[in-house]
């Protein structure tokens, strides 16, 4: 199972305006570092819970269809199920009819049950399903991952002139995981 970005987050989950005001900066000399580690950060708590915290697109990779009938897809939330392709013997791609197909996109992880599965030609990556994930716009993101993400930001805008931006997250903030707890994926 392989999983890859096919389009970017659509935002961030924190406006520029509102983190430069919780850093009491009133001058936009540094806008672009901010916005900067607005973006690591959002990345950082997205790798740490499996969330996609804004709206995003994304191409799953399967080798073959799984043993049970529910497909299992590691990011959540699944907003929606966009194409499903399947491979044959002969290379040329088929795009299942996704009528009927169940999708239950809040679930952890996120869990696909189609009505109809065209047996797979490849040994590698013979199946690709398209999906959206995210909980759309900033104002639908828990609050508490929206704070994780601002305690984040500043603590790398603390250590700013330590480490480059490309070499961040340096550090957790106090709290930090007292406040993804809740959203982090355990398995036994």
């Amino acid at each position: 199972m392989t999983l890859i970005l096919t389009g970017p987050a659509l935002g961030e989950p924190l406006t520029l305006a509102e983190t430069k005001a919780h850093l009491r900066i009133d001058v936009g000399v540094e806008d672009e570092i901010v916005a900067g580690l607005i973006a690591a950060a959002r990345a950082h708590c997205e790798a740490e819970t499996g969330l996609a915290l804004m709206t995003q697109s994304f191409r799953l990779f399967l080798d073959d269809w799984p043993n049970g009938q529910v497909i299992h897809i590691p990011k959540s939330p699944v907003e929606s199920v966009d194409s499903v392709t399947v491979f044959g013997a002969d290379g040329n791609p088929v795009e299942l009819d996704l009528a009927g197909m169940t999708l239950d996109g809040h679930a952890r992880p996120a869990r696909l049950l189609l009505p109809r599965r065209t047996p797979t030609g490849r040994d590698i990556n013979g199946i690709e399903i398209d999906f959206t994930a995210g909980f759309g716009t900033a104002a639908d993101i828990p609050p508490e991952l929206k704070r994780a993400v601002l305690l984040h930001v500043a603590l790398m805008y603390e250590f700013r002139g330590a480490v480059s931006p490309d070499m961040q997250p340096a550090a957790i903030p106090q709290g930090y995981r007292s406040l993804i707890g809740p959203w982090v994926r355990r398995s036994i």
